[in-house]
């Protein structure tokens, strides 16, 4: 049986390539589109269903790719910045829960998204094969990442929830 959790997978580490970085740029960069696609024909009850028994509705997570991919942003600019810059961690699981997230229409995170991403990826874009070794250290995981990994990390982490979503509209019929 698939587990819903990890549609496509928990996420490996892989080495540097110009195929891949280029294939995960891509990932960044459309997630935007590929998002407000699959929710922009869903009604209040459809964006309010949570993908799997237990997880996020929805609504939730469009709003968690927004908090989650600006947390991204700055990580990466702190990476770039700063010599292994200690990034602040946070509980994703209470951002999911606080009053905007509660109220806010999920196209105020999409818009959202498109300016971060458009952003971001402009960034993303500057970076030397050589920035990539660059480090940031997360204190939750007592871990250091390169900024390689962590640009695996969210492209994968763009893929994970569009496929939550893309997956719930298939077993539910919407």
């Amino acid at each position: 049986m698939e587990d819903l959790r990890y549609p496509i997978g928990e996420y490996v580490v892989q080495p540097f390539s110009e195929k891949l970085k280029e294939q995960w740029l891509a990932d960044i960069r459309f997630l935007p589109n590929v998002i407000e696609t699959l929710v922009q024909d869903l009604n209040e009850q459809q964006l309010q269903t949570p993908y799997r028994e237990g997880g996020w509705t929805v609504h939730q997570l469009v709003h968690h790719l927004a908090d989650s991919h600006m947390n991204a942003y700055i990580r990466f600019k702190l990476g770039y910045t700063e010599e292994n810059a200690t990034i602040k961690p946070y509980d994703e699981k209470q951002w999911a829960t606080t009053y905007d997230v509660q109220k806010l229409p999920v196209n105020i995170s999409l818009t959202l998204l498109h300016a971060l991403h458009r952003r971001w990826i402009e960034f993303l874009g500057s970076l030397t094969n050589s920035d990539w070794e660059k480090t940031v250290f997360h204190p939750e995981h007592k871990k250091t990442f390169t900024l390689w990994e962590l640009l695996g990390m969210y492209a994968w982490h763009s893929n994970h929830h569009a496929a939550h979503i893309r997956n719930l509209r298939e077993r539910a019929g919407f």
